[in-house]
């Protein structure tokens, strides 16, 4: 009898934290703690994925799923380089979908889509780009139907926005933001961003610029590309605190990316770009609806929802 002495003691103790560990498992569960852990940003259950979940806005001014719906239509036709066949229907219908829509010329018989929403002082310019890497059969889900998607869900709740005072905001779908090559040839710079390149040589000159690039794809997150204004990105971390999804705009930096942004910069405007150059579909086929998720663009459009309407 004294042999088993030594093995009871361990046992309770093993019991008592079982039934501690499962009461603290049940109330994670019931306050959403653990639920949230568990899930991927898509709702989907731990067995496929533990990750790093995008949290959800604690506001509801950006219809994420109506942008979502853009990019899937973007999509549905095809791969969609500068100039082609299946862009330029695409451009009609996004157009139409933007507050004054119209076409504005770029070099080479491309077309920028604009739109704007009136206000008082400087514009603020929104962007996102609506051509497809040149690349056969890529079809650009995330770089950047997504983005597309939410500029024209972020006009449609801008307009909305009545208040006296508010800052007149120009959406601008940029054509030929992609080389005309893939692999690039020659300067990326020289060969891209031909639309926000014809848009500064037009003379624009916008109070600040917000790109939107790789806002879709799953697990977002946001840091700050070294090419984006200080002053700017920390306005946007503070919005994007503000409504609940300061994670996904993490305190560190990547490495200077050149995208729409970098010809205003140039003349010395502020401008940021919001990319998440860990996306591993980028200029690969594989770029794919399936890839992008609603919450991660609800999380980027609210927060560049609150950073547009509260910039003074």
């Amino acid at each position: 009898m004294t042999l088993s002495a030594p093995r009871v003691r361990p046992l309770a103790i093993l019991l008592a934290v079982q039934l501690v560990l499962g009461g603290a498992l049940l109330w994670g569960i019931a306050s959403g703690t653990i639920s949230d852990w568990l899930t991927d940003d898509d709702g989907g259950d731990s067995r496929r994925a533990a990750v790093a979940v995008v949290p959800t806005p604690k506001v509801d001014r950006f219809d994420a799923r109506r942008a979502y719906a853009w990019a899937r239509r973007q999509v549905a036709l095809g791969p969609r380089p500068a100039g082609s066949r299946a862009q330029r229907r695409a451009a009609l219908f996004l157009r139409a979908a933007l507050p004054g829509g119209r076409f504005d010329p770029v070099p080479g018989g491309l077309r920028n889509v604009s739109g704007r929403v009136a206000g008082r002082g400087k514009e603020i310019l929104v962007i996102a780009h609506y051509d497809t890497t040149p690349v056969p059969g890529y079809l650009g889900a995330n770089n950047s139907a997504a983005a597309v998607g939410a500029v024209v869900e972020l006009a449609r709740a801008l307009r909305r926005d009545n208040r006296p005072g508010r800052r007149p905001v120009r959406f601008l779908l940029t054509d030929g933001e992609e080389a005309p090559d893939y692999p690039v040839q020659g300067d990326f710079y020289s060969q891209g961003l031909r639309g926000s390149r014809a848009d500064v040589v037009r003379g624009a000159r916008p109070a600040a610029v917000i790109v939107l690039d790789f806002i879709g794809n799953k697990n977002l997150r946001l840091p700050r590309d070294q090419g984006s204004d200080p002053a700017l990105w920390s306005k946007m971390r503070a919005a994007a605190q503000r409504v609940g999804v300061g994670q996904v705009f993490p305190a560190r930096e990547q490495g200077e990316v050149l995208d729409d942004h970098t010809p205003y910069r140039r003349e010395g405007i502020p401008g940021i770009d919001l990319i998440d150059f860990r996306y591993s579909c980028w200029q690969k086929t594989c770029d794919t609806m399936d890839k992008v998720s609603a919450r991660s663009i609800d999380a980027a459009g609210e927060a560049v929802y609150e950073l547009v309407r509260t910039l003074r």
